[in-house]
């Protein structure tokens, strides 16, 4: 999920700072430009962490910067299919759950998260089942498992990535617990 990468990418110095063109600028500058980006092969960027070459610089006519080539380290965050990820629910709609997975929400739609129907409360803003009375609301953890990827590298905010708790040993956690607690009093008896 989460990655420390080596990338090259070239960034523009303003004028006023091509007196101190440093790995701390050069640093500063890839952050600007990268930080949220995402991109198919490395995810999205979540911070650079090091500058370690800072080639001469090009000046492309008609535009008032400068612009070098950097090499560098980042931080990114890269979901992989099938990978279990914890999370916490930071929205209920009708069809599912939002879940915070990193710097992107993950689609717990509600037929992915129990084999029982679930109603969705809007008042209380949570998914409830009138079988257990088990509920799912904003700020649960969950874990989940990643069954759908689509990263938009144009629009980072329109990516999808789906998730199921639809297996044993995922859900929300507080469910996992109980379901921990019955197995054990069971086998005590």
């Amino acid at each position: 999920m989460y990655k420390r990468v080596r990338l090259k990418d070239t960034v523009e110095v303003p004028p006023r700072h091509l007196a101190e063109v440093t790995p701390d600028l050069v640093k500063r500058l890839l952050q600007d430009k990268l930080e949220g980006r995402m991109d198919e092969d490395v995810g999205s960027v979540v911070t650079v962490t090091e500058v370690h070459d800072i080639g001469e610089g090009a000046v492309i006519p008609n535009r008032p910067g400068v612009y070098y080539e950097a090499e560098f380290d980042a931080v990114t965050f890269d979901p992989e299919m099938q990978e279990v990820v914890d999370g916490e629910i930071v929205e209920v709609v009708s069809f599912g759950a939002f879940v915070g997975i990193g710097p992107v929400d993950g689609l717990l739609h509600v037929s992915q998260i129990s084999d029982e129907y679930l109603a969705f409360d809007e008042e209380n803003q949570q998914l409830a089942s009138r079988e257990s009375n088990r509920t799912l609301g904003v700020g649960d953890a969950v874990r989940a498992r990643i069954v759908t990827k689509s990263i938009d590298e144009r629009n980072p905010r329109e990516s999808k990535i789906g998730l199921t708790a639809k297996q044993p040993g995922l859900g929300k956690h507080g469910w996992l617990r109980e379901d921990r607690k019955e197995e054990q009093a069971a086998e005590g008896e």
